[in-house]
């Protein structure tokens, strides 16, 4: 069935402009709305499937994120790159979170976990496909949730909590950011990457930008966005890095939407030029990695 959303997730206003009409090129082919609140400009999918039938939207054997036994160009390309975006995440982690306990919510398979692991944190995972989490449990030796409400750990627990790309996949938005402030230490540090939905290629490739991956995801952030969201919540901004790999993956694939095929050449002009295009005011990189802490005093 499908919801509608009649406050902001953000700021909770009630009054939305259609921004636009994204047809799921992964899956199902259907047309999407995506609405902007007109007081904070958050975008978002309005209609959107609810809890009890997204989960047909995931069911692809191309969903490359939770599977890792495929082959293809482009498969080994995502993974290519996932190896060396988990050297840089665990970089980033640890620069603010010197070991403990880390928990990363909707954790995939479980490379990322596996590494850190191998590093010295003691760690857990939240995933909700079966699939996935069989695999991380199995293959890569880490110990994975279901649900973040299975975790037995007490409040206060984690020295760091990650979200890989996974913000924009959460119904209850909010609920979710909620439990992470109650389960992370004081001193703790929350890791948030997400697509910018200001960034050069989603700017140049519009409905055709695969980071919009209607309705899987389900909210569109930019650094204004993803800021009064995370202080609404007590946390604040320590930095931001960029994914700069991002931005020829996605090109890649906002090309094969656009033009019906692959163009590996313009896919690295164009992941190129959103890098070079995201140090200007209000542009930002196709995907950005936020370090929240909570506000002192």
């Amino acid at each position: 069935m499908d919801e509608l959303i009649s406050n902001c997730p953000v700021c909770g206003n009630t009054s939305f402009l259609p921004f636009l009409e994204v047809e799921d090129y992964f899956l199902s082919h259907e047309i999407f709305s995506i609405q902007e609140c007109n007081s904070c400009r958050f975008k978002f999918v309005s209609p959107r499937p609810d809890t009890a039938v997204i989960g047909k939207y995931y069911q692809s054997d191309e969903y490359i994120s939770h599977d890792a036994g495929h082959t293809d160009l482009l498969s080994s390309v995502y993974k290519l790159a996932r190896v060396i975006s988990i050297s840089n995440k665990y970089k980033i982690v640890r620069k603010f979170a010197s070991g403990g306990k880390l928990l990363d919510i909707g954790c995939g398979t479980g490379e990322f976990l596996k590494y850190c692991q191998a590093k010295g944190f003691e760690v857990l995972g939240v995933e909700p496909s079966d699939k996935a989490r069989s695999f991380a449990q199995s293959k890569n030796m880490v110990h994975v949730f279901d649900q973040l409400e299975s975790l037995s750990e007490s409040d206060g627990t984690f020295n760091c909590i990650t979200m890989w790309h996974v913000l924009e996949h959460i119904h209850n938005l909010n609920d979710l950011i909620l439990n992470v402030s109650k389960r992370l230490r004081p001193d703790g540090v929350f890791v948030v990457a997400v697509p910018n939905s200001n960034s050069w290629d989603a700017r140049y490739y519009k409905k055709y930008w695969a980071a919009y991956d209607v309705p899987r995801h389900l909210y569109h952030f930019t650094k204004e966005t993803l800021q009064q969201l995370a202080s609404k919540h007590g946390f604040e901004i320590l930095k931001i890095y960029p994914q700069n790999l991002d931005a020829y993956y996605v090109s890649m694939l906002s090309e094969k939407y656009k033009s019906g095929q692959t163009n590996y050449v313009r896919s690295l002009l164009h992941g190129f030029w959103s890098n070079w295009y995201a140090k200007k005011p209000g542009i930002g990189h196709s995907s950005q990695v936020f370090l929240l802490s909570f506000k002192k005093g």
